[in-house]
């Protein structure tokens, strides 16, 4: 990760970490609200998953064949996951993602995916924000449509019904840049009927979301469940693994695309998900995570208008954003990250952050402490550079 685009502070090389903290090479300690944009659930350096990794490794990590951790860990996700009927594995959330619409195209025999206009799907030419080496034929199959607007997802297939392999979506709108938007049951209903009105597959995407929001599965709230689901980031609590889950009837699709990859099975990487995925699906994980962001949500807004700040906090608590009111340019947000830098807690002003399970109630108060402090240097400066809001 480059710092060049954030704010002033920020820390190009991370030296170790554990628990909520991590240090970087000169030494310097932050409380992390990042997880390592994601893929840290359980705190790092998790005893249990590191326990599990040590004795993978012992045995062997990268083999001829697949290790039996494969078949755990797929009998584990079919085990906790409603839909799932069977898992295949990867190293990271494009592999996932692309994978899901391969295996949609195969299933139908139809060319087009439909997604959310901005929306984040990995980095692979058919779905990267930045143009930089993609051609219009890298995307000449995707159709779009808005989030949440049930009337553009049926303008953008009108006439083409019969031409689309599938629909994918993320479980909350967590765009760069721009508020996060929690999906609205209605909207989620519209995209699981109009798939099975036109004969389309629905495709979760779960790669941020998978085991913060519902380990079962981020839309079981709605009672929504898709054909297919991409899942990374925290599935394996810091080491690199991605799944792909799926009904039944997808089995053969699914069975006749090719698809690969060098270090994909490795074997150490299950184990430390298989750890990982016996403590997200305890009731206790969910309930404390979800306690732990809402505890910073009350302090950050507290905090915020205390010291006369307007500000926004978008998505779900589990994976929240701050950003400042009338801050198109994110100069103030920009500001306050590069203070909460300098004060010890490592955030991002306009990329989503990710809460863990070593965000206690203890941790989460010395983050406002620091916070606090951010939020003091900022409206220590004057009005002109500061941006101070009122009403």
């Amino acid at each position: 990760m480059a710092v060049q685009s954030l704010p002033d502070g920020y820390p190009q090389f991370i030296e170790r970490a554990d628990g909520a903290r991590i240090w970087d090479v000169d030494g310097r300690e932050y409380l992390d609200l990042m997880s390592s944009w994601g893929p840290i659930v359980l705190g790092h350096r998790y005893p249990a998953v590191e326990e599990a990794v040590r004795a993978q490794a012992v045995a062997g990590d990268c083999f001829d064949g697949t290790s039996p951790r494969m078949v755990e860990l797929a009998e584990a996700f079919v085990d906790l996951v409603p839909y799932a009927d069977w898992a295949m594995f990867a190293k990271n959330g494009t592999d996932a993602t692309t994978l899901c619409c391969t295996i949609a195209r195969a299933h139908t025999g139809r060319e087009i995916i439909v997604v959310a206009r901005g929306a984040y799907h990995g980095a692979a030419p058919w779905c990267t924000p930045y143009p930089a080496g993609v051609t219009a034929a890298d995307r000449q199959n995707l159709v779009y449509f808005e989030y949440n607007d049930i009337d553009s997802l049926h303008a953008a297939i009108a006439g083409i019904e019969d031409r689309v392999a599938a629909v994918i979506a993320c479980p909350v709108r967590h765009d760069v840049r721009r508020e996060q938007e929690l999906a609205e049951p209605q909207f989620a209903r519209a995209l699981r009927e109009t798939c099975d009105r036109i004969g389309a597959l629905l495709v979760l995407d779960e790669v941020r979301t998978g085991f913060r929001l519902d380990a079962r599965g981020s839309w079981e709230s709605f009672g929504v469940r898709p054909d297919l689901s991409a899942w990374s980031k925290a599935i394996a609590n810091g080491y690199a693994l991605s799944a792909v889950l799926g009904r039944a009837d997808l089995r053969d699709a699914a069975g006749r695309v090719y698809t690969t990859g060098s270090f994909w099975f490795s074997a150490v990487s299950m184990a430390a998900s298989l750890a990982t995925l016996r403590v997200v699906s305890t009731p206790a994980f969910e309930s404390n995570l979800r306690a732990a962001g809402q505890q910073l949500r009350t302090g950050l807004l507290a905090q915020a208008e205390a010291h006369g700040f307007r500000v926004r906090y978008t998505g779900p608590v589990q994976m929240p954003l701050l950003t400042f009111a009338d801050d198109d340019d994110f100069a103030l947000g920009n500001a306050w990250a590069s203070a909460a830098i300098n004060n010890g807690v490592y955030v991002h002003p306009y990329h989503n952050w990710f809460l863990n399970a070593a965000h206690t109630p203890e941790v989460i108060e010395e983050i406002l402490q620091r916070t606090d402090a951010a939020y003091a240097a900022l409206a220590g400066q004057p009005v002109a550079e500061r941006g101070l809001l009122t009403g």
